[in-house]
């Protein structure tokens, strides 16, 4: 174990030195909060990471699931933004677990201008951007599980592409100190991104002070290439009351991004009778210039059978002056 957690430790080490804070990264949408559960406690889930979303929060926290799940999440973004998520992990025994999911964020169609047309040609495209991860996790030992994500990304501007891989890893330890876990996962550790396709040829007059020379000489504009959005996250998670019917939990995570400041998240968790929770939170705290803050949501849990189950969550998060967003989620354990 103690193997495990000093390459983790290089990893991180080298994903720092390798990448700084430069403002501005590609595929940005990676950093948006997946499952309403985890948002509604202010996305401070890397310590708890206990059903499907875990594929998305840290990989380690699904070898910890005994049954199969799967769940559909659309959360309703601003400027009639849409971003939809689905994740299935299956349990195969000794070997630990396998997961697959996706994520796509739809801009809606929009018209097509151009310097002769500025206000539409009367032809429509719709840009998005998505993702698509394999997820493996296993139990090292009963309080050690390690997890890691291998990502596709693609990005996609009407005519114009980048792509880009990135791997996440994540670990998971179990302490005997009342329940206590503690989380920590490198997410989108990855290739730069950079944007290619037919809308980059344009005709160029090399020397516009000459006169009689070719003014349409075709070339093609050379786009920069930017890193992913590489962040480092450590979580504390305890069951501060756990008691028949009753289970109230506590979370909190630290963010070091590599295109922003540090900042905590905070959340809170009420179960009663494994039925219905209660959640709240705090996203962003001590982050500069953030219209993130107040959190909460709610969850409903069926069980149709002892081995088939249906799960519901609602999430509501502030946006201050951005207004605010809401996630749904529907998802089956089997």
């Amino acid at each position: 174990m103690k193997k495990i957690i000093l390459l983790f430790s290089f990893i991180f080490t080298i994903s720092l030195a390798g990448q700084t804070k430069v403002g501005s990264t590609a595929s940005p949408f990676l950093n948006i909060g997946i499952g309403p559960r985890a948002s509604a406690m202010g996305g401070a889930f890397i310590a708890t990471a206990n059903d499907v979303t875990s594929l998305y929060w840290n990989p380690a926290g699904a070898s910890r699931l005994e049954s199969n799940e799967a769940m559909f999440t659309h959360l309703s973004w601003f400027a009639d933004i849409n971003y939809n998520w689905a994740g299935s992990m299956l349990n195969i025994g000794d070997m630990g677990v396998i997961g697959l999911s996706i994520g796509y964020l739809d801009y809606g169609d929009l018209e097509v201008t151009t310097m002769t047309e500025p206000d539409g040609t009367g032809e429509f495209f719709t840009p998005h951007d998505m993702f698509f991860s394999l997820t493996y996790a296993y139990n090292l030992t009963d309080r050690f599980s390690i997890g890691a994500n291998l990502k596709y990304i693609n990005q996609k501007i009407w005519n114009s592409t980048a792509n880009g891989f990135a791997v996440d890893l994540g670990v998971l330890f179990l302490s005997d100190i009342y329940g206590l876990r503690i989380g920590a996962a490198i997410t989108n550790f990855g290739t730069d991104m950079k944007m290619d396709g037919k809308d980059l040829f344009v005709q160029h007059d090399i020397n516009s002070q000459i006169y009689g020379n070719n003014d349409q000489i075709l070339a093609k504009l050379n786009t920069d290439s930017y890193p992913l959005p590489l962040t480092f996250k450590v979580g504390l998670a305890m069951d501060v009351v756990d008691i028949e019917n009753h289970k109230v939990t506590l979370a909190v995570d630290a963010y070091h991004p590599n295109d922003n400041a540090e900042s905590l998240n905070l959340g809170i968790e009420y179960s009663l009778f494994n039925v219905i929770s209660l959640r709240g939170g705090y996203k962003s705290l001590y982050l500069d210039n953030s219209e993130e803050g107040l959190t909460f949501g709610v969850g409903l849990k069926y069980d149709l059978t002892p081995t088939l189950g249906l799960i519901f969550d609602y999430a509501y998060q502030d946006f201050g002056i951005l207004d605010y967003t809401q996630q749904f989620a529907f998802g089956i354990k089997f």
